[in-house]
């Protein structure tokens, strides 16, 4: 797959770019600067050719950003990765020190990749006119004057870049695969447990919270698995959350939530289960999705005897109940305990959201139990259940048919979705009922 990848110094409009490239608002954008810290990854296409675009952090020196060594990491790692680069500026504040800075870093790839200075904020003629002063950079590549926001320039900008990009008609990569979301709390080890999966520094891990703020997606293959892996920004109670950029970075894991297949739920073990913890939970139940609970830093829990999990884990069932379907595993990402038993587990939830039961095999099974115990008479009425089938559907919902589907009490349906998953095991997956009438 064909990369480019957009670098910068902050707050040049990076990040308007690539949501200009892949067509969709996946960035978050704010007036102040760093915004963007990891590389962030999305797809786009122009004239057939398809391509990953790669955003990244704010490339800066000798500042009081405490990321700032990472963030530069960050940001070579994503040229090293590219096909083409492009190195934007600002044409509306002029050549910067900092732009100077970063185009002695960018000569050593000179040769070995293509290279665009790309002037943004090229919103009026005499704006465009002016980008020629960056020609003093010396980097021996064309210039183009454009505006991300109002997307001028961006056309003959694009032209130039697939002009090295061979293929055309690929198809939309990563199409059908397993879609796993890393969510939970802030600092709970979400991005160390992706970057321990990947084998790389994909997202910037340090001790504080809120460090990653966009949603992170990565491929994952690796043990005969393969599958999207997305680490998102820690989800805070919307009384905590005070900034617009916090605010964005919310709402990107819940979108990120709401378009996976597992949602991987990490608590701290050194810190139990919060309400938070409970109400991730039940974000992911309400959008039917599988969920998956990792307890991290296992490791720190001191005094463990033969019933800490045990007790650990009928505390978490507790909180979150009446939801009793998630696996819960203890992990430690800085060990590597059992990381790859939680890898496992998660596939297994999502062989079972997709799981198909046979027609034939779900009567012979469930119309036994039903027997066995039949719906409760309600007000004189014999409700009398004579067939059952899955529906359809992305996740598993079962309908059955009877004489009288309104007269079913919700604890009958219980017992039915309790012999479902003691026959069929669903482990981590939400299941529906839908009674319907013959």
């Amino acid at each position: 797959m064909n990369t480019i990848a957009i670098v910068g110094r902050p707050n040049v409009g990076k990040s308007t770019l690539f949501n200009r490239l892949v067509g969709q608002r996946q960035a978050i954008m704010d007036n102040e600067s760093g915004v963007t810290r990891d590389r962030h990854y999305g797809y786009g296409d122009w004239t057939g050719h398809n391509f990953t675009v790669i955003d990244t952090g704010g490339y800066v020196h000798n500042s009081d950003d405490i990321f700032e060594g990472e963030i530069n990491k960050q940001v070579k790692l994503a040229i090293e990765e590219a096909d083409v680069v492009l190195f934007m500026v600002d044409a509306d504040a002029g050549l910067h020190g900092l732009d100077e800075e970063f185009a002695q870093v960018l000569r050593r790839y000179m040769g070995q990749k293509p290279i665009y200075v790309v002037a943004n904020k090229a919103d009026t003629n005499l704006r465009a006119l002016g980008s020629g002063e960056f020609y003093a950079l010396g980097l021996d590549t064309e210039i183009f004057a454009i505006s991300s926001q109002n997307g001028s320039g961006t056309g003959e900008l694009l032209d130039a870049v697939v002009s090295h990009f061979p293929e055309v008609g690929e198809e939309e990569p990563n199409a059908g695969l397993p879609r796993i979301a890393i969510v939970g709390r802030p600092n709970v080890g979400k991005s160390s447990f992706v970057n321990l999966l990947l084998g790389e520094d994909r997202s910037i891990v340090t001790d504080i919270a809120g460090t990653t703020r966009d949603s992170i997606e990565a491929k994952y293959t690796a043990f005969g698995h393969e599958f999207m892996l997305v680490d998102t920004a820690g989800l805070r109670r919307k009384a905590r959350v005070k900034e617009d950029v916090e605010f964005y970075a919310n709402l990107r894991s819940v979108r990120a939530m709401e378009a996976a297949d597992v949602c991987v739920v990490l608590l701290d073990a050194s810190r139990s289960i919060e309400a938070q913890d409970v109400s991730i939970i039940g974000l992911a139940d309400r959008n039917r999705k599988g969920i998956v609970i990792l307890v991290n830093k296992w490791d720190l829990v001191e005094d463990k005897e033969t019933n800490t999990a045990r007790d650990f884990e009928a505390k978490i069932m507790e909180k979150i109940a009446p939801i009793a379907y998630p696996p819960v595993l203890f992990i430690s990402v800085l060990t590597k305990q059992r990381v790859h038993k939680a890898l496992e587990v998660i596939m297994e939830v999502y062989a079972n959201k997709r799981k198909k039961i046979p027609t034939s095999l779900l009567n012979d099974t469930m119309l036994k139990e039903i027997e066995k115990y039949p719906p409760p008479i309600q007000k004189g009425k014999l409700v009398r259940i004579k067939y059952a089938t899955q529906l359809p559907t992305h996740n598993p919902v079962f309908a059955f048919f009877c004489n009288l589907p309104q007269y079913i009490p919700e604890s009958y349906a219980r017992y039915l979705e309790n012999r479902l998953r003691e026959h069929f095991d669903f482990t981590g997956v939400p299941i529906g009922l839908a009674f319907r009438k013959k």
